[in-house]
């Protein structure tokens, strides 16, 4: 059962890839963009920070949308979800499986019970989504928004050990796999796209 797990999540990370790979190049774009421009948008921001009146503020920002979408940008550039809700049913299947059928939630998988909360595996999917949360911050010039990211990488990790902490091992075994394949994404969008 452990096998396929890792078969399936290997199966759908790999299917997916090209288009994490294609979101995250486009998140990446859409940073350049923004500070290549940013000399054009922060006299605008700076009214939007200084408005006295309501007005003003909706004024300045409608502006600031304008420039934005004239110089080709979006407030959501390269955010997604598609790759997540393609992995959703598949991981609902591996977290039901583990849950109602005797077979998942009785094996092992190299002397891990699969059908209970694994310390070993929740370390792992940790460390692993912590990896790639510092890859993430590879290139990202911008020091405001080198801050801003740095105070969000321990989310990630942190939000899959506590979901980990309450699930079974086999889901937990999903989310290490996926950190592998994660890591990887990133390591193409990082140093070879």
């Amino acid at each position: 059962y452990g096998l396929a797990i890792i078969i399936v999540t290997l199966i759908v990370r790999i299917i997916i890839l090209p288009l994490g790979i294609y979101q995250s190049w486009k998140a990446t774009l859409q940073s350049e963009k923004m500070n290549y421009f940013k000399p054009i948008f922060a006299p605008i921001q700076e009214r939007i920070k200084n408005a006295e009146t309501q007005e003003e503020k909706m004024q300045a920002q409608q502006e600031l949308m304008a420039a934005q979408k004239e110089n080709g940008l979006s407030m959501f550039g390269g955010i997604g979800c598609l790759p997540l809700l393609i992995q959703m049913p598949f991981f609902s299947a591996i977290y039901f499986a583990a849950q109602h059928t005797e077979g998942v939630a009785e094996a092992s998988f190299l002397g891990i019970a699969l059908g209970s909360p694994s310390w070993i595996l929740i370390a792992c999917a940790g460390v692993l989504y912590y990896v790639q949360s510092l890859l993430s911050l590879h290139g990202v010039e911008d020091e405001t928004q080198r801050e801003q990211l740095k105070k969000m990488i321990y989310m990630s990790p942190m939000m899959i050990v506590m979901f980990s902490i309450f699930s079974p091992a086999s889901v937990t075994l999903y989310w290490v796999v996926g950190g592998f394949m994660m890591i990887l994404q990133q390591f193409i969008v990082n140093y070879i796209i």
